[in-house]
């Protein structure tokens, strides 16, 4: 939107915001575990498989964090992600 007609029309896409919050999610999370020293992609991916939250420090609210959306649509996102790297 230019800044010169305020009242122009823009288009949301949810897809991509969503998308967007789950890697912010991740990147948070992560940056938490190797702080307290954890192996990051072991302890997401046991939250995942077993929806556990112990899997997740509470440290820096990781484990409020990851909780703000369901694990089945970081699941999706996460296949998502790999098969378009193909």
């Amino acid at each position: 939107m230019s800044k010169d007609n305020l009242t122009e029309t823009m288009a949301y896409n949810s897809e991509e915001v969503r998308e967007a919050r789950i890697k912010e999610i991740l990147t948070q999370v992560e940056a938490a575990l190797n702080d307290r020293g954890y192996q990051s992609v072991a302890q997401i991916s046991g939250y995942l498989i077993s929806n556990d939250p112990a899997y997740i420090s509470s440290h820096q609210n990781a484990r409020i964090t990851i909780q703000e959306v369901e694990r089945y649509e970081i699941i999706e996102e996460l296949v998502r992600f790999y098969l378009a790297q193909k």
